[in-house]
């Protein structure tokens, strides 16, 4: 079995082919089963496992398999899955074996991979990832373990560096640039649209500078309401959007909807609406929530996922001694979990060697029995059972040091002894 991480992120890849290899969350379960498939079809069906992680700055997918060429197999399975050209995909995929991989999921637990250096909140999205793959049936023994000694790290890390002390979340780095555009946030009619987790955080930082209103635009009202009330906000369905958008100075938007909410035509009314007064728009989902094309509208100043990652670089150089005690820690574990694998790996030989030792035990004990049924001395049954049982166990290596010449018989004839010394 061989482990592998195969994807693309924020560093490899734009928005625009990220929301591309995307999964939302109600597809990732078929998505495990179908990887596993895909192996299966393409090597020796056996026990391979997957799991996928998809958030809006990376997709990418943990598999253990034993098929040949695991990396290009998991590849093309990512462009088969999203019909996608191979070609244009693969210059943009990172395609990780063995200890690369298992370095690759402990620094993207651990906040080191992250568009925002020390965020925790990667580490609910990988958990999340994992119990769906659980729960699909696409973990087994490799990758139940890789996921739970990257949980330790990231732990570890967090508890025992600063890297999160000095980071700046997407949520503030959103602030910041809506402070660019309006002198005063206090003034502006704020519209989130969506519930989830990113919003909520969206909604904590701007709330914090006493906005004229805030409305959280949702498809559930129950959920929308709920998140409104903590902000003394009101709840609209998103099918309002298209009469409602032009009250809006301020729009954030973070759903895991597969297809755009707002779309040009919606916008440009809105803002003719607005008598082209400035609106500024975030748009954080992947895929995207928003048309690219209403950013080249003259009042709209609309930002990406990958425009507030330039934001959040701000204070990277007070994070570099964190990181390198992060970096550090992680590569010990990565040796320490590559001796687990290796470990694995002889697993096998200790259970043939048990089962063959198993037999002879079993062959020299009938042997003793049948000899105490006649009525043989028990002492002279005793020393049979113990010679018996010392020649079957050495008839193997005498055969193979036999059998053996050059610089394999020299090497068995040092190791054999060491075999079969046995303690004082």
């Amino acid at each position: 079995m061989q482990l592998l991480a195969v994807g693309l992120n924020h560093h490899t890849a734009p928005v625009s082919l990220r929301e591309r290899l995307a999964f939302g969350p109600d597809q990732i379960g078929a998505a495990v089963l179908a990887a596993r498939d895909w192996f299966g079809r393409v090597g020796p069906r056996g026990s391979d496992e997957a799991a996928i992680l998809s958030t809006c700055n990376r997709t990418e997918m943990y598999a253990a398999s034993g098929v040949d060429n695991p990396l290009d197999a998991g590849a093309q399975f990512l462009a088969d899955y999203h019909k996608l050209n191979f070609a244009e995909l693969r210059p943009h995929l990172y395609m990780l074996p063995q200890d690369d991989a298992v370095r690759h999921a402990f620094r993207v637990a651990s906040g080191l991979d992250s568009m925002v250096i020390g965020e925790a909140q990667i580490l609910g999205q990988m958990k999340d990832a994992v119990r769906i793959a659980d729960e699909a049936g696409g973990l087994g023994t490799y990758l139940h373990q890789l996921f739970q000694r990257s949980f330790a790290v990231a732990k570890e890390v967090r508890s025992t560096t600063e890297i999160g002390a000095h980071s700046v979340s997407m949520a503030a780095a959103a602030v910041r640039l809506s402070q660019r555009i309006f002198d005063r946030i206090s003034d502006q009619n704020v519209l989130f649209i969506g519930a989830g987790e990113m919003i909520e955080l969206c909604a904590t930082h701007f709330a914090a500078q006493s906005p004229k209103s805030i409305t959280v635009a949702n498809r559930t009202m129950e959920r929308g309401e709920a998140l409104a009330d903590r902000f003394g906000g009101k709840a609209i369905r998103l099918a309002a959007l298209p009469e409602q958008l032009h009250q809006f100075d301020i729009v954030v938007s973070c759903t895991a909807s597969s297809l755009p909410l707002i779309g040009l035509g919606l916008v440009e009314r809105a803002v003719k609406q607005r008598r082209h007064k400035p609106v500024f728009m975030v748009d954080l989902a992947v895929p995207r929530d928003i048309e690219s094309e209403v950013g080249r509208l003259d009042d709209v100043f609309l930002y990406t996922v990958d425009d507030l990652g330039k934001v959040v670089q701000t204070g990277i150089e007070s994070r570099q001694a964190a990181v390198a005690q992060a970096e550090a820690i992680i590569e010990t574990r990565v040796r320490s979990f590559m001796h687990w694998i290796d470990d694995r790996a002889v697993v096998p030989v200790i259970q043939e060697l048990h089962e063959t030792s198993e037999a002879m035990r079993l062959l020299e004990l009938e042997r003793a029995r049948r000899m105490l049924a006649r009525g043989d001395d028990p002492q002279e049954v005793l020393d049979a059972l113990s010679k018996g049982l010392a020649a079957k166990f050495l008839h193997g290596p005498q055969q193979a040091l036999h059998r053996a010449q050059g610089d394999e018989r020299a090497r068995l004839a040092a190791l054999l002894p060491q075999l079969f010394r046995g303690r004082r």
